[in-house]
């Protein structure tokens, strides 16, 4: 080995151990920000099956900086479906602006979570019951002539906010084996959350190249069945799943026809009311950090932030924006 090769190998092996240790290990909750929490809390409850497992208050300079918002006060409830999480936020000082009422699905700020049912006749017939406003016209089932998801029904619909969320039901051979286990229950849990997006490659090189996910399958989608899911008419979608080891995965929703809507807002912040924020778990944060902020990536927080769980356990993250404008919270465990 000659002395060049003798001097770079220290630096190779640092960058390599420093990527290995920013690589996303799982993802955690799902994120909203919500005008009311007493009224999202009841909804997530009573017509979702989710429970609460925390309620917190919080301020502070790190909030703030974590956040991007000055003199915040956050109400923040975690709730839990199955195995999954999520997170509702109320920002008690400040407002942000409300879904626009013109928003459609392939706009670049859709975002929802898909809850899976073990009966979609029944979950539609309850979500009735309530009242919940429709999207797509009815309950879809994807056709044969799709092979990666035939079979599959789905619904979209809005909560109390106008956030997107959908309900999934998964035949058999279809999605994980553990939405085939329903133990009497409805409503079992999140299976992923779903994005839009503008091009598929420029987010697989940020999701998968920069944080290390895994590109866990693709399809193509058009049709009827899906034009009045996503109520976008003649839609045709290119849809990329990506998965973890542990977690909901992350699907990448990009409109091929008739193409990508609005772009999301240059200006949009985290009380935003359609705001979403997906957390992911790395090992180390502060490599990831630098390597987003020399890449260009938009950086929400001043800097990786001291976060504290309910345990009092605290441990470093922040929040950066994908190359479409939805905010990841990347922090380290807490394990």
């Amino acid at each position: 080995m000659n002395k060049k090769c003798i001097i770079l190998l220290p630096i190779v092996l640092t960058l390599f151990t420093n990527l290995l240790l920013a690589q996303v290990t799982s993802v955690d909750a799902i994120g909203i920000t919500v005008k009311e929490m007493d009224r999202s809390v009841k909804f997530y409850s009573d017509v979702l099956g989710f429970k609460k497992i925390s309620d917190v208050e919080m301020a502070g300079q790190e909030q703030e900086e974590l956040l991007g918002i000055f003199g915040l006060r956050i109400r923040v409830v975690r709730m839990q479906l199955g195995d999954e999480y999520l997170e509702l936020t109320d920002y008690l000082t400040s407002g942000g602006r409300s879904i626009p009422e013109d928003a459609k699905s392939n706009d670049l700020i859709f975002q929802h979570i898909a809850i899976v049912v073990s009966d979609m006749e029944k979950a539609y017939q309850l979500l009735h019951k309530y009242n919940v406003m429709h999207v797509s016209t009815g309950p879809q089932t994807i056709p044969q002539s799709n092979i990666a998801a035939a079979g599959v029904k789905a619904f979209y619909f809005h909560d109390p906010d106008m956030h997107n969320l959908e309900l999934i039901y998964f035949p058999k051979g279809k999605g994980l084996s553990k939405w085939q286990k329903s133990d009497g229950k409805l409503f079992l849990g999140i299976d992923h959350t779903a994005i839009g997006i503008s091009n598929t490659d420029s987010s697989l090189q940020f999701y998968v190249n920069l944080l290390g996910m895994e590109r866990n399958g693709d399809s193509w989608n058009k049709g009827a069945e899906q034009a009045h899911l996503n109520f976008v008419e003649n839609a045709s979608l290119h849809i990329t799943g990506l998965r973890c080891s542990h977690g909901p995965g992350i699907e990448f929703l990009q409109y091929l026809v008739p193409g990508p809507g609005k772009p999301f807002p240059p200006d949009s912040k985290a009380d935003d009311i359609w705001h979403w924020q997906t957390t992911l778990i790395v090992k180390n944060a502060e490599p990831l950090y630098n390597r987003l902020k020399t890449g260009g990536y938009k950086l929400i927080s001043l800097r990786p932030s001291n976060l504290q769980n309910i345990t009092g356990i605290i441990t470093k993250a922040f929040i950066v924006r994908d190359p479409d404008g939805h905010a990841l919270l990347i922090r380290e465990s807490f394990h």
